[in-house]
């Protein structure tokens, strides 16, 4: 979707992306790449020589720049939003930074009810530059849908929980099991946050929301089902009526395709361990899948490359077969920073052409 000069929403439901996401009949398979704009390119690590990090993802035009970097170079069938899951904390206040080599690091971890309490709303105005920057980007993209994202509340929970990345996730699911009082009230601050983040960039124009819970896989099934869905599913049930696609995706969450499922994305994102017509199954019927060639293999060789790619087709019309009402084509996680530039873009030729 977009707007118009007269400020009315525009279905842009043509996009090969959205139909595919709705069970249309799109005129080629979509395909994108999470991580497409970022370290792989020349031309990205060229801009970041002297931008941060977060000020990049803070300044519409090299939000804009960056996201289009990958459209130009691989002809995808979408743009995804250059940003960081942990944007709309820095937006809302929270102190802390993105370290390279290192990932999202919080200056005061939350591990009280009181540092609970502390966490601010975000407004709206905060992230005005990143409705700045979907803006420039509708006026450049014709043929390829424009993706938000965000990242669902249990992964920005336990990066405030742990402090930064972790191993074993033992302060996070300490508090949810140990805590529950303050797990839920947290995680009601974050989807909070989530939503309002989600609402900026749906009403300047996005066609369609990814929501990222990159490490929902470290949890049980129980787990996930008693402490995580309910939380998603707020997350994606308030988004709803905006009429967009809504993508859910998680590393290493094949067990929890079908609680995933439940939370009520349109689109669930599928990493490479499951094979998507299985995907379909755990997931059940009219939804689509987006998935799943193992990033590591795009350094294989083109002959592997190929055979794989292929695959991973015929992977996505069987699991159409099996009840999903599309297939976007993506990897199963995000580009690796070596990988080679030009093998991305044969693969979207390759996958066009099939």
């Amino acid at each position: 979707m977009m707007s118009n000069a007269t400020g009315t929403r525009v279905h842009r439901s043509h996009l090969p992306l959205v139909a595919a996401a709705t069970g249309g009949t799109p005129s080629r398979r979509p395909v994108w790449f999470m991580r497409q704009a970022g370290r792989s390119l020349p031309e990205y690590r060229a801009i970041r020589a002297n931008h941060g990090m977060l000020e990049s993802c803070f300044d519409p035009e090299l939000v804009c720049e960056i996201t289009m970097q990958p459209v130009r170079r691989h002809d995808v069938d979408a743009a995804i939003l250059f940003s960081d899951i942990v944007v709309p904390l820095k937006a809302a206040g929270i102190d802390l930074d993105i370290v390279a080599g290192t990932g999202p690091v919080i200056a005061e971890p939350v591990r009280t009810p009181a540092d609970v309490d502390r966490i601010p709303r975000l407004e709206p105005a905060a992230v005005g530059a990143i409705a700045h920057g979907v803006r420039l980007l509708l006026e450049q993209l014709d043929d390829a849908a424009l993706i938000g994202f965000a990242g669902a509340p249990f992964t920005l929970a336990s990066y405030l929980i742990e402090g930064g990345p972790s191993r074993n996730y033992e302060r996070t699911k300490a508090m949810m099991h140990g805590d529950p009082q303050t797990w839920s009230k947290l995680m009601g601050r974050l989807a909070d946050i989530t939503i309002a983040f989600l609402q900026v960039q749906l009403d300047a124009g996005v066609d369609a929301i990814q929501l990222f819970d990159s490490w929902a896989g470290m949890l049980s099934a129980a787990d996930y089902e008693t402490y995580v869905a309910p939380h998603s599913t707020r997350v994606l049930a308030e988004i709803a009526h905006y009429g967009v696609p809504r993508i859910h995706f998680g590393v290493g969450t094949g067990e929890l395709l079908a609680p995933m499922a439940h939370a009520g994305a349109d689109v669930i994102g599928v990493d490479w361990r499951v094979p998507l017509d299985e995907a379909a199954r755990r997931v059940g019927p009219g939804k689509a899948v987006q998935g799943n060639l193992d990033p590591t293999l795009l350094f294989a060789g083109p002959e592997v490359v190929e055979r794989e790619v292929r695959r991973v087709v015929a992977d996505g019309e069987r699991a159409i077969a099996a009840g999903a009402v599309g297939h976007i084509f993506n990897l199963g996680h995000g580009v690796l920073p070596a990988t080679d530039p030009d093998v991305l873009t044969r693969v979207v030729e390759l996958v066009h052409s099939i």
